[in-house]
């Protein structure tokens, strides 16, 4: 072919690609994303723990929930955690949430059902001692398969959440943002699960303990049989101006939380919420990704 010809070649393929994209944006970035070369291979050897990998979609809350869903599926990740107000999608103005349209509910269980991915946790959400305000949540969480309800709520909230946890078969996770919100310290934790069911229980922010200058690992010990997921971090430091590492390089002992972890014999979600490293943060999730799988099966062989 001369050179001629072969410019023209290019220049007709590249129109065509081009026009493509302009009449199916997504779902030509979709067909980008899936012929990129993973960056990691998720966690099988965790999965025989009985854990469960995936991203909390707050760490990409600059991007929109699908361009979320296909992050998580980049690093192998066959799990996700929403977090109510993300976008959609580029074109349209709907929020994950559970206020989203039925319709709006298809379309986004067909989006994770294409990517090989489940819904499993929803959080961090508002319950009250409302109880018709929360069916509207645990209705939500039922309909798109939600296992975990995350949630700081008030302590008059429990009667209720109670009895709802247990209709829904739905668990709710207690979170810990840094001190001084209402369950910084796993004291707290424990007091108000005290008697309820063992639905009711902790989402582990590991990361967040370190930011109230507690250790993750006495932490964990401390709430041995009320834990249920994990928004799971490591960080460069103690403090309020700590801010998330790849894990095993920061100052939370990895392999030690994750060893107490089995010890325990929890199984559970553990969501990725990297705070870091905003815009371009996946080569350091994928980063934590195989560190995470090393670890759980050097846990396997002893």
């Amino acid at each position: 072919m001369n050179t001629r010809n072969w410019q023209r070649r290019a220049f007709l393929i590249g129109s065509s690609t081009a026009a493509i994209g302009a009449m199916l944006p997504w779902r030509f970035d979709s067909l980008c994303a899936v012929a990129a070369e993973k960056l990691a291979e998720g966690a099988p050897h965790a999965e025989k723990l009985g854990w469960r990998l995936g991203c909390q979609a707050y760490s990409f809350n600059r991007f929109t929930f699908y361009e979320a869903i296909e992050k998580n599926a980049a690093v192998g990740l066959r799990y996700i955690e929403a977090y109510p107000g993300q976008r959609v999608s580029k074109d349209k103005d709907a929020k994950t949430d559970h206020n989203l349209t039925p319709q709006d509910r298809a379309e986004i269980k067909k989006r994770l059902s294409d990517a090989g991915v489940k819904l499993v946790n929803y959080g961090v959400v508002g319950l009250s001692a409302n109880e018709g305000q929360n069916r509207q949540i645990f209705d939500f969480a039922k309909d798109m398969g939600i296992e975990t309800i995350v949630s700081e709520p008030p302590f008059d909230a429990f009667d209720v959440i109670d009895k709802l946890c247990e209709e829904y078969q739905i668990n709710v996770a207690l979170h810990n943002h840094p001190q001084p919100s209402i369950y910084w310290n796993p004291d707290t934790v424990l007091k108000v699960c005290e008697g309820r069911s063992k639905r009711i229980g902790a989402c582990a922010d590991t990361g967040h303990w370190m930011r109230s200058g507690i250790n993750p690992l006495e932490a964990i010990k401390k709430l041995e049989g009320r834990i249920i997921s994990f928004h799971f971090k490591d960080l460069n430091d103690y403090g309020r101006g700590a801010h998330d590492v790849p894990w095993g390089t920061g100052k939370a002992d990895v392999p030690a939380l994750l060893r107490e972890i089995k010890r325990q014999g929890i199984k559970a979600v553990f969501s990725i919420e990297y705070e870091y490293n905003w815009e371009n943060s996946l080569p350091e999730i994928a980063e934590s990704v195989k560190f995470f799988d090393k670890v759980a099966a050097q846990l396997l062989a002893e």
